[in-house]
C-alpha cells in the first residue's frame, strides 16, 4: 500500500509537469518529491511518470491512477475537514484559480482582510487566463466572468458588479496620428492587441445607443493576455499605439494623464466576475469562510 503523502506528491508532480515546478508550488523539495514518486512506483511495481530533461508526464498507468486518485483524495480531504466544525476558527488551505485581471483588480481588496480575519487559513492562488477544470486542477473554486462559467457550478458575485473596457492612447500618439471619432477609425491606427492562450485574438467591441460594433484592428504588438498585459500598457504609455483594457487597470494612467480616453462614449459595460465552485461536493471550511466573507462585502 503506497503512503498517502507519497501519492499526494505524485499528483503534485504530474499536475505541475515537473519536480522543480511542483516544489515551487509547495513547501517540499524537488529531491523529496522525486523520492516519494520512486517509492510509489516501487510499491506498485510500475512506472507512473515519463521523465525527460524538459518535462515530466504521466504514463498510461499513471494517468489511470490519477483519474481514480483525484476523487478518492478529495473524499479524504472532505473527511478530515469535518474536524473543522469543532474548531473555534476554520483552518486549512483554500486553492483558487483566477484570471490575471481578477488577481490584479479584484483580489487585492479582499485577500488581506480575509487572511487577517482567518489567520489559520492558507490561501493558494493560481492566476491564468485559460479555461481550467478547477476540480481536475486541484482547486476548490475559481473566479471567472459569466460567459466562462462551467456547467453544474454555483456562482456568487465577487468584486465590482459592473466593469468597462476602456480604449486609450498616449497624448503623443494622438498628436501624431489624430483622435479616432468612430470605432471603425481604429482600422487606420496602430492598435496593441492581446491573444488568449488558445491562440484567439478577441475583437474590440463597442456599444452606443443599442448599436454594437466589433472591429479587428491591427498593430505592431500582440501579447499574451494576462502575463504580458503590463508590457502592452507600457507600450501604450510610450506612444506605440492604442490600447483596449479593463478601465480599472488603466484608471491610474488615465488619471495621471499618461493615457487619454479614446471613444469613451462607445465603451462597453459588462457584468463583474463571479466566484464559482462545484455544488456536488462538501464545501471545505476555508471555502465556506471565503464565500461568507465576500457575501458580507456585497
Amino acid at each position: 500500500m503506497a503512503d498517502l503523502g507519497d501519492l499526494n506528491a505524485f499528483i503534485a508532480v504530474a499536475r505541475a509537469g515537473g519536480f522543480r515546478e511542483a516544489a515551487r508550488a509547495s513547501d517540499k523539495s524537488a529531491s523529496g518529491l522525486s523520492e516519494a514518486v520512486r517509492r510509489v512506483e516501487a510499491s506498485l511495481g510500475v512506472r507512473l511518470l515519463h521523465r525527460t530533461t524538459r518535462s515530466v508526464r504521466p504514463t498510461e498507468a499513471g494517468a489511470r491512477l490519477i483519474e481514480r486518485l483525484l476523487p478518492a483524495l478529495a473524499e479524504v480531504e472532505t473527511a478530515l475537514d469535518v474536524v473543522n466544525g469543532f474548531r473555534d476558527r476554520p483552518a486549512g488551505t483554500l486553492r483558487l484559480n483566477v484570471p490575471v485581471s481578477a488577481a490584479r483588480l479584484v483580489l487585492p481588496a479582499i485577500v488581506p482582510p480575509f487572511l487577517a480575519a482567518f489567520p489559520d487559513i492558507r490561501l493558494e492562488i493560481t492566476a491564468e487566463d485559460g479555461f481550467v477544470d478547477i476540480l481536475a486542477s486541484g482547486c476548490d473554486a475559481g473566479i471567472r466572468y459569466d460567459d466562462r462559467l462551467e456547467q453544474d457550478m454555483i456562482a456568487v458575485p465577487i468584486g465590482p458588479r459592473v466593469q468597462r473596457f476602456a480604449t486609450a492612447a498616449a497624448p503623443a500618439y494622438l498628436a501624431r496620428h489624430g483622435i479616432p471619432g468612430h470605432p471603425r477609425d481604429l482600422l487606420e491606427h496602430a492598435c496593441l492587441r492581446g491573444r488568449f492562450s488558445s491562440g484567439a485574438i478577441p475583437p474590440w467591441e463597442y456599444e452606443r445607443g443599442g448599436e454594437i460594433i466589433l472591429v479587428e484592428p491591427t498593430g505592431p504588438l500582440v501579447v499574451g493576455i494576462g502575463a504580458a498585459t503590463d508590457l502592452v500598457v507600457d507600450a501604450a504609455i510610450a506612444g506605440t499605439g492604442i490600447i483596449q483594457l479593463f478601465e480599472d487597470w488603466l484608471r491610474p494612467h488615465l488619471d495621471s494623464g499618461a493615457l487619454v480616453p479614446v471613444l469613451e462614449d462607445w465603451w462597453r459595460s459588462f457584468s463583474g466576475p463571479f466566484l464559482y465552485y462545484s455544488g456536488r461536493r462538501h464545501l471545505p471550511a476555508p471555502l465556506r469562510a471565503f464565500i461568507d466573507f465576500i457575501g458580507a462585502r456585497v
